[in-house]
């Protein structure tokens, strides 16, 4: 297959056309508008600094639909000692500037360049990317943060500076999505911390069925702890 070269216009081929390993399109931008069409086509941006921006479209693609959800019993008694404390959408600027500095292990450097940083930025203040917030005595101790479009919440990264923090992220982002009629958490790769917490591997073409069917949905702009 093919890598697309992309236009100025914020348009993308079929996401079905991407290579064997997902990648399908370089170039363009990251505005907002190409960013929200980028989503709603089953899209996403991943590459590192000094790459032009790559896109890809991975098959199977990894979700967790939030019924699935595992309440393990050891987060489970985390959450009922009220460990953390959380909130939604309150230091969105501080969980992606964590998300891209906190170490991971086999992990070499962050695909959350400053570019990247700016753009998810943007989208926060025009309603569309979301942050979860977990505290631990008051002060920030892991987060995840992602983009809503229609009933489909996009997750782009979490973190954690205390053991559980983000996992907790995770349960209300989870109980979230269960109390506002989103259907499907996109987690995009294939992780087997994610796989242990209930997300399924579905194949492109099962993904961007669905996806189809959720974007009909009116999307949950705006500040999420207002809702």
């Amino acid at each position: 297959m093919p890598v697309y070269q992309l236009p100025e216009e914020p348009v993308f081929p079929p996401a079905d056309l991407a290579d064997k390993d997902g990648l399908l399109a370089v170039g363009g931008n990251l505005n907002p508008q190409r960013l929200l069409n980028a989503y709603a086509s089953g899209i996403f941006p991943w590459y590192s600094n000094g790459q032009p921006i790559l896109w890809w479209s991975p098959d199977p693609r990894m979700v967790l639909f939030p019924e699935k959800f595992r309440r393990h019993k050891n987060l489970s008694k985390v959450i009922d000692k009220k460990t953390f404390t959380f909130s939604y959408d309150h230091v969105f600027e501080q969980v992606i500037h964590y998300c891209s500095s906190v170490k991971r292990e086999k992990q070499k450097g962050t695909w959350i360049t400053e570019e990247m940083k700016d753009a998810y930025i943007h989208l926060h203040k025009a309603g569309f990317a979301h942050s979860v917030e977990t505290y631990f005595k008051g002060e920030l101790a892991g987060g995840l943060y992602g983009v809503s479009i229609g009933s489909v919440f996009f997750g782009e990264s979490m973190f954690y500076l205390k053991t559980d923090a983000s996992k907790v992220a995770l349960w209300h982002l989870v109980d979230f999505c269960l109390s506002h009629g989103i259907n499907m958490i996109d987690v995009q790769q294939n992780t087997s911390h994610l796989k242990s917490m209930g997300a399924d591997l579905i194949s492109r073409k099962n993904f961007l069925t669905l996806l189809e069917q959720n974007l009909n949905s009116a999307s949950l702009t705006g500040d999420w702890q207002q809702l």
